[in-house]
Formats: C-alpha cells, structure tokens, sequence
C-alpha cells in the first residue's frame, strides 16, 4: 500500500466519448444518482443547486451542490450539511490531445480525500465504491452519448 493511499483515493477510466461529453455528464446531478452509490435517486431539495440523495449501503441521505470549471474540465463534488459543504469528491476529465488519445476518446479520472475521522471500514467501502463507480460512469456516459441522434 502506498502512504497516501491511507489519505486519498483516485480511479480513471478511458471514456470513449470526447471530453466535453464527458464533461456535461459529471456536472448532471441527476445523472449522478445514477452511478454514485452513496447518492442514489438524486433530488433536488428546492435550495438553488443543492440535491440530495440517498446511500445504497446504509439508506442514509445526503446532500451535495456540484462546483464546474468548464475550462479545466474539473468538477467539484461538495458534500455535507447545505451551509457547510466540502469539496471532498472530484472528477478531472483530460481531453484526448492531452494525453495523446484517439479523437473522442477522454481519460476520468475520481479523487476522494478522506476525512480525519473516517475508520478504516468506512474508507475501504468508499475506495470500493470509486471502483464500481467509475465502471458505472463508463458505461453511462458512452451508453448516452451512442443513443443521441446524429446532428
């Protein structure tokens, strides 16, 4: 194990769809509650910009607003109580050219930062969860982007 696998957490996927479809996908929060597994049902509870959802583990709710560069293509998942989110999950989507990759294909790459009083237990469901979720955003992400009509 590495030292900071104890602190943080990153998983990334080849998406093969361009960047910026990968992009607007990440900052739909209700396609959100459809591949995170602790905000599943995403909602919005009526505060401009903030939703809710519930856990798959636990049936817990939760509550989160979404903070997006469009032009670093990183989006910022804020979590927590409304009148104090955190920006503890992130997505970071690298376009193509970056990276040399064929044309429309993008890497995503989650970043989770865990919490001081996060045990062990808990951390390890979290790791797992990015594994799953990332598998998840792949499949949705490029499922969406095959089903739109041709322009």
């Amino acid at each position: 194990m590495n030292l900071s696998d104890s602190y943080a957490h990153s998983v990334t996927a080849l998406l093969e769809v361009p960047a910026g479809t990968a992009f607007d996908f990440m900052c739909d929060p209700m396609a959100l509650g459809r591949w995170s597994l602790g905000c599943w049902d995403t909602r919005p509870t009526g505060s401009d910009g903030i939703y809710q959802g519930r856990s798959l583990f636990d049936g817990g709710e939760g509550t989160f607003r979404i903070a997006a560069d469009a032009q670093r293509m990183l989006v910022d998942y804020l979590l927590g109580p409304p009148d104090r989110m955190v920006p503890r999950i992130s997505a970071r989507i690298v376009a193509a050219e970056t990276c040399d990759l064929k044309s429309g294909q993008c890497y995503l790459t989650l970043t989770a930062w865990r919490t001081s009083g996060m045990d062990e237990a808990r951390w390890h469901r979290l790791c797992a969860s990015h594994e799953a979720e990332i598998l998840l955003i792949k499949a949705q992400c490029e499922s969406a982007a095959n089903a739109r009509p041709e322009s």
